[in-house]
Protein backbone atom coordinates (compact mmCIF):
# COMPACT_ATOMS: atom_id res chain seq x y z
CA UNK A 1 0.00 0.00 0.00
CA UNK A 2 3.08 2.63 0.57
CA UNK A 3 3.96 1.98 -3.21
CA UNK A 4 0.44 3.71 -4.34
CA UNK A 5 0.92 6.55 -2.97
CA UNK A 6 4.39 7.52 -4.22
CA UNK A 7 2.73 6.17 -7.46
CA UNK A 8 -0.04 8.47 -7.59
CA UNK A 9 2.16 11.86 -6.37
CA UNK A 10 4.58 10.59 -9.20
CA UNK A 11 1.94 10.48 -11.49
CA UNK A 12 0.36 13.45 -10.44
CA UNK A 13 4.15 15.46 -11.00
CA UNK A 14 3.98 13.84 -14.76
CA UNK A 15 0.50 14.95 -15.69
CA UNK A 16 1.00 18.48 -14.63
CA UNK A 17 5.15 18.73 -16.48
CA UNK A 18 3.38 16.52 -19.56
CA UNK A 19 0.13 18.49 -20.12
CA UNK A 20 -2.08 18.32 -23.26
CA UNK A 21 -1.01 20.00 -26.33
CA UNK A 22 -4.72 21.90 -26.20
CA UNK A 23 -3.53 23.47 -22.66
CA UNK A 24 -0.57 24.46 -23.57
CA UNK A 25 -1.67 26.31 -26.74
CA UNK A 26 -4.20 27.97 -24.50
CA UNK A 27 -1.50 28.89 -21.70
CA UNK A 28 0.59 30.55 -24.54
CA UNK A 29 -2.19 32.28 -25.79
CA UNK A 30 -2.93 33.98 -23.01
CA UNK A 31 0.43 35.00 -22.44
CA UNK A 32 0.49 36.61 -25.41
CA UNK A 33 -2.84 38.31 -25.06
CA UNK A 34 -1.54 39.12 -21.57
CA UNK A 35 1.27 40.92 -23.13
CA UNK A 36 -0.80 42.21 -25.84
CA UNK A 37 -2.58 43.85 -23.51
CA UNK A 38 0.16 45.22 -21.16
CA UNK A 39 1.38 46.91 -24.07
CA UNK A 40 -2.41 48.64 -24.78
CA UNK A 41 -1.70 49.62 -21.52
CA UNK A 42 1.50 51.74 -21.86
CA UNK A 43 0.30 53.02 -25.78
CA UNK A 44 -2.89 53.97 -23.74
CA UNK A 45 -0.88 55.83 -21.33
CA UNK A 46 1.36 57.24 -23.23
CA UNK A 47 -1.61 59.22 -25.51
CA UNK A 48 -3.28 59.80 -22.26
CA UNK A 49 -0.26 62.02 -21.54
CA UNK A 50 -0.10 63.15 -25.12
CA UNK A 51 -4.01 63.97 -24.95
CA UNK A 52 -3.46 66.25 -21.71
CA UNK A 53 -0.17 68.09 -23.14
CA UNK A 54 -2.83 69.06 -26.22
CA UNK A 55 -5.58 70.29 -24.20
CA UNK A 56 -2.86 72.47 -22.30
CA UNK A 57 -1.35 73.91 -25.66
CA UNK A 58 -4.80 74.98 -26.91
CA UNK A 59 -5.91 76.17 -23.56
CA UNK A 60 -3.03 78.69 -24.06
CA UNK A 61 -3.95 79.04 -27.90
CA UNK A 62 -7.14 80.16 -27.17
CA UNK A 63 -6.05 82.33 -24.28
CA UNK A 64 -3.89 84.06 -26.78
CA UNK A 65 -6.88 83.94 -29.47
CA UNK A 66 -8.99 85.82 -27.15
CA UNK A 67 -6.20 88.15 -26.30
CA UNK A 68 -5.79 89.40 -29.73
CA UNK A 69 -9.89 89.52 -30.72
CA UNK A 70 -9.35 91.99 -28.03
CA UNK A 71 -6.99 93.76 -29.76
CA UNK A 72 -8.40 93.85 -32.92
CA UNK A 73 -11.97 95.27 -31.21
CA UNK A 74 -10.50 98.07 -29.94
CA UNK A 75 -8.24 99.28 -33.46
CA UNK A 76 -11.63 100.69 -34.10
CA UNK A 77 -11.58 102.99 -30.93
CA UNK A 78 -7.86 103.86 -32.21
CA UNK A 79 -9.02 104.60 -35.58
CA UNK A 80 -11.46 106.94 -34.54
CA UNK A 81 -8.70 108.85 -32.08
CA UNK A 82 -6.67 109.56 -34.72
CA UNK A 83 -9.24 110.51 -37.02
CA UNK A 84 -10.89 112.81 -35.09
CA UNK A 85 -7.56 114.09 -33.90
CA UNK A 86 -6.22 114.77 -37.39
CA UNK A 87 -9.43 116.56 -38.05
CA UNK A 88 -8.51 119.56 -35.64
CA UNK A 89 -5.57 119.71 -38.24
CA UNK A 90 -5.55 123.28 -39.71
CA UNK A 91 -5.26 122.06 -43.45
CA UNK A 92 -2.33 123.41 -45.27
CA UNK A 93 -2.28 126.92 -47.03
CA UNK A 94 -0.80 127.31 -50.70
CA UNK A 95 2.76 127.82 -49.07
CA UNK A 96 4.14 124.56 -47.75
CA UNK A 97 5.38 124.79 -44.29
CA UNK A 98 6.31 122.31 -41.33
CA UNK A 99 3.35 122.84 -38.39
CA UNK A 100 4.35 124.14 -35.45
CA UNK A 101 4.27 122.00 -32.24
CA UNK A 102 1.11 124.65 -31.49
CA UNK A 103 -0.31 123.69 -34.31
CA UNK A 104 0.00 119.87 -33.99
CA UNK A 105 -2.88 117.78 -31.99
CA UNK A 106 -1.69 116.47 -28.83
CA UNK A 107 0.50 113.17 -28.48
CA UNK A 108 -1.82 110.47 -28.14
CA UNK A 109 0.56 107.26 -28.37
CA UNK A 110 4.47 107.39 -26.73
CA UNK A 111 5.92 104.97 -28.65
CA UNK A 112 10.03 103.93 -27.51
CA UNK A 113 12.25 105.86 -29.79
CA UNK A 114 15.71 103.88 -28.86
CA UNK A 115 16.21 102.32 -31.69
CA UNK A 116 14.65 105.24 -34.05
CA UNK A 117 18.39 106.21 -35.15
CA UNK A 118 19.04 102.66 -36.30
CA UNK A 119 15.85 102.78 -37.87
CA UNK A 120 16.01 105.88 -40.02
CA UNK A 121 19.69 104.51 -41.04
CA UNK A 122 17.97 101.94 -42.08
CA UNK A 123 15.10 103.52 -44.24
CA UNK A 124 17.61 105.90 -45.66
CA UNK A 125 19.68 103.32 -46.71
CA UNK A 126 16.37 101.86 -48.54
CA UNK A 127 15.70 104.95 -49.77
CA UNK A 128 19.11 105.34 -51.59
CA UNK A 129 19.11 101.70 -53.30
CA UNK A 130 15.18 102.93 -54.80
Amino acid sequence: MSAFPARGFSSMGASTTGQSPALVARVNEKKAELENLKELRDLSAAMATQMEALAQKLATLSDGTEAIALVLSNWHNVLRAINMASAKLPKPSAGVQEPSEEELPQTLVRIPTEHAPALQAHAEGAAEEE
